[in-house]
């Protein structure tokens, strides 16, 4: 199917090797592009540059670009151990497919591949005087690549894996998924609905987290055969081998063919974790897993709560904001899907940090302030979640914290909830 085939590439497109590899094949053909452009270059023009003088460039590259990425990948090694460490161990997963590393080590790969390979054609005199003209040219354009990815490499150094820089990335994630889920709440299908008696059941075959459905395909497989596909597991879901991942309606009441229902279970994607891409709650539960780090005995690092309080608020805000601007009429309409609930995304969101909090002014001030703003900004679900959410943060509160005054501030921002400015 082929949105399942695009989930699978666009993955796949974002592992580092991936970029190194078009990098080094890049260099590869700039190196011999020289020889084949050769006879656009005028013979006379030919004997003013000599072997020498692309040599020793060439020599340069081939020498220093090696020592650079490997500097670079143990550098990019050490900050994926560090956002281990102060952040969550899911976040590395996106600082691996962060394309501006990706790119620096790829040109530097790519820049020592094309010096060793243009050595190895200038020795064997496979350019000629005019293809080292063409040589020459590429070489300094090389050089001025090389320079420019290194000065902007060293800028990424200089906070790749650090907390402000690993929220940014996770919100990032929950802010993409967010709005692709909120732009189409049942994955462009209807509201769930309970599939009627005698309905096929489709099932997965193994364990694991389904990370992609693809609605398109199910869409298709249904309007072949005049079926309504009611999904039970949408991505995030765990399942293992034998549970429901959907339910087939037939017209006639009859079993869906064998054929019919292994095209079905194709259009879900099971892996070993859960991923970004489609799963809006999980970029949620990352960044609360980020500000939860940030509480614990080790970190103790309130101001980390504080960043994600606020990546959260402006999350949840984009999901209210494009929720509203969803559009009525269902792209699939054979789908009978269940969506995202308001109440989940502020569990996940809030529950673990006011549990983890509680016994600190400053993340219990924040996290009020922060449901206040839910509150004003959403709509009446939203704000009866932020009030209950505010609720039972002030109740976590009460319950650790003794100094009346600490009571007091507390008490003070929740009642501010919902107040006219």
């Amino acid at each position: 199917m082929a949105s399942t085939v695009l989930y699978h590439l666009r993955r796949g497109a974002r592992r580092p090797w991936v970029r190194v590899a078009l990098f080094s094949v890049a260099g590869v053909g700039a190196a011999l592009a020289s020889a084949l452009l050769a006879p656009l270059i005028p013979p006379d023009l030919g004997n003013s540059i000599g072997a020498n003088a692309v040599d020793q460039i060439l020599s340069l590259l081939a020498t220093s670009m090696l020592p650079v990425a490997t500097f670079s990948l143990a550098t990019m090694v050490q900050a994926y151990g560090g956002a281990t460490n102060t952040a969550t161990p899911r976040a590395v997963t996106l600082l691996m497919e962060d394309t501006r590393a990706q790119t620096a080590v790829g040109s530097f790969i790519g820049a020592f591949v094309y010096g060793v390979v243009g050595l190895i054609a200038l020795k064997a005199h496979i350019y000629g005087e005019q293809g080292r003209v063409i040589l020459f040219g590429l070489t300094l354009v090389v050089l001025v690549l090389v320079v420019v990815t290194l000065v902007r490499w060293i800028d990424t150094l200089s906070h790749l894996g650090r907390v402000g820089e690993t929220i940014d990335a996770i919100e990032v994630a929950a802010s993409d998924a967010i709005r692709r889920r909120a732009d189409a709440p049942y994955l462009g299908g209807l509201p769930w609905c309970p599939a009627p008696a005698g309905a096929t059941r489709i099932v997965a075959a193994r364990a694991g987290y389904v990370q992609h459905v693809d609605a398109a395909g199910l869409q298709a497989a249904a309007e072949a055969k005049g079926l309504v596909v009611h999904v039970a597991a949408l991505p995030g879901r765990f399942v293992h081998a034998g549970r429901l991942l959907a339910e087939i309606a037939a017209p006639t009441h009859e079993p869906v063919d064998d054929a019919t229902q292994a095209r079905l279970v194709a259009a879900f994607v099971i892996g070993a974790r859960r991923t970004f891409d489609d799963d809006p709650r999980f970029g949620v539960i990352v960044l609360t897993e980020v500000a939860s780090r940030g509480l614990s005995s080790a970190i103790n690092d309130p101001g980390t709560v504080v960043d994600v309080l606020g990546a959260l608020v402006r999350v949840l805000a984009l999901w209210s904001e494009r929720r509203a601007m969803a559009p009525a009429a269902p792209l699939h309409p054979r789908l009978r899907v269940p969506g995202i609930t308001t109440d989940e995304l502020f569990e996940d969101a809030f529950a673990p940090i006011a549990r983890d909090g509680a016994g600190t002014v400053t993340v219990g001030l924040r996290l009020q302030k922060a449901l206040s703003a839910l509150y004003a900004m959403g709509d009446a679900e939203f704000a009866r979640a932020a009030r209950h959410h505010a609720d039972l943060a002030l109740v976590r509160a009460e319950a650790v914290l003794s100094i009346p005054a600490d009571l007091a501030v507390l008490r003070a921002a929740r009642d501010d909830l919902g107040r006219p400015d």
